[in-house]
């Protein structure tokens, strides 16, 4: 192996093992209202308007069955409802309840406490060439072979 594959190699381990952390912390922030990150990040999308299931997995790279079984505990939690699609009967559109709205604001103004703190400790120069660094490692994951 190349000593450019090893360090990509190292890359990618280091984002997957990050990444466990970020899931492990967002679940903190998460859990004084009642939810989860994965739940968060669901109804963050929705915030933006109604969607369907289906294209928030789209729209976040996930398989669909998994951002379903999110959905399906947000229903139940009173988080979500479902409201007629005009465009496709068979997937119904997803919004937010009073809720739900209130836990993310609640949680947007922790999630800026938290991103403030941690930010604090890091180079915005680094911060820069990692979001660079990551945006091109994605373009070129994507690139057709």
């Amino acid at each position: 192996m190349t000593r450019r594959a090893e360090r990509l190699t190292q890359l990618v381990n280091d984002v997957f093992l990050t990444n466990g952390t970020l899931l492990a912390t967002g679940d903190a922030l998460t859990a004084p209202a009642g939810l989860t990150a994965a739940q968060w990040l669901v109804l963050g999308f929705i915030e933006d308007g109604p969607t369907t299931a289906a294209d928030l997995a789209r729209r976040r790279g996930l398989r669909r069955q998994s951002v379903q079984e999110t959905v399906n505990r947000l229903l139940r939690n009173g988080m979500l409802t479902r409201a007629p699609n005009p465009a496709d009967a068979r997937a119904p559109l997803l919004e937010l309840t009073p809720v739900a709205r209130s836990a993310l604001r609640d949680l947007g103004a922790r999630q800026a406490r938290w991103a403030d703190d941690v930010a604090s400790g890091l180079s915005p120069e680094d911060v820069e060439v990692t979001l660079r660094t990551l945006a091109a490692l994605r373009a070129r994951l994507t690139e057709p072979t």
